[in-house]
């Protein structure tokens, strides 16, 4: 699973690390706009504010000061 909008129950289960209703109400603090989880690199992605917000143990952090900026 490379970028999704929201894991399944068995694929959170298997990276063990977001909790899935957590993901389903969380937004952009910036756009209100929805996230993709990106499994492999750890981070919810807004293509709307272009920032990549990271997960670090579990928790995803919410802070665009913290978030990465996506290449064009």
């Amino acid at each position: 699973m490379s970028e999704q909008e929201v894991p399944t129950q068995a694929e959170s289960e298997k990276t063990g690390t977001v909790d899935r209703k957590l993901l389903e109400i969380l937004v952009c603090p910036l756009t209100k706009t929805t996230l993709k989880y990106d499994a492999e690199a750890q981070e919810l992605i807004s293509h709307a504010a272009r920032l990549a917000y990271p997960i670090r143990d579990g928790v995803p952090i919410m802070l665009p000061s913290e978030a990465r900026k996506l290449d064009d």
